[in-house]
């Protein structure tokens, strides 16, 4: 499958991602949107992949600059986890674990596929530090390999004015949990 957009595509998303950024200068408060721009307009795949974000509810954003690596880094910044990523178990491994009630897909091939990286837990927090998202949802975080080598899976939300980090089986799936990922550019 070819990994770019169509000229029509390229220009909503363009439209869509730069009134996003013009409305939440707080999110990123010392970034230019032209050069960002710039960037975006050379890396087609990089494009594809913010529209797999955005199309699937999670309303990406410029959340940070690392000046060591030259690159944008957007995450979902949607008020609840995206939509169109919920009721999905942690891995492939869990997802073939589960003998009924399979869902429809994994966290980790999903991001995968979009070609997106699963938020940390240590993002999930600096987000949390932008604004407050997932006050109603949970989101899915990346998890160490010894919690996953046991069958459990981390997920963290905001309730009570903090954010919280809980644990589950890797192949539970809930319509209120999706997740949340990252790009880099």
């Amino acid at each position: 499958m070819a990994k770019e957009l169509s000229l029509e595509q390229r220009e909503e998303l363009l439209k869509a991602l730069k009134t996003r950024f013009e409305k939440n200068m707080h999110r990123h408060q010392e970034l230019e949107w032209n050069k960002i721009e710039e960037k975006l307009e050379t890396n087609p795949e990089k494009l594809w992949s913010l529209n797999e974000m955005e199309t699937t509810g999670g309303e990406p954003d410029v959340v940070k600059y690392d000046e060591k690596a030259d690159e944008y880094i957007f995450y979902d910044c949607s008020a609840e986890s995206p939509k169109g990523r919920r009721s999905v178990c942690y891995d492939r491994e869990a997802l073939e674990a589960r003998k009924k009630h399979k869902p429809e897909n994994s966290v980790i091939d999903m991001a995968t596929a979009m070609g997106i990286e699963l938020l940390t837990e240590e993002q999930y927090r600096a987000l949390q530090e932008l604004e407050h998202v997932d006050k109603k949802t949970s989101s899915w975080v990346q998890t160490p390999k010894d919690i996953r080598e046991l069958g459990g899976a981390l997920f963290c939300d905001y309730r009570f004015g903090h954010v919280f980090l809980y644990h589950n089986g890797a192949d539970s799936y809930y319509g209120s949990r999706g997740f949340r990922g990252s790009l880099r550019l």
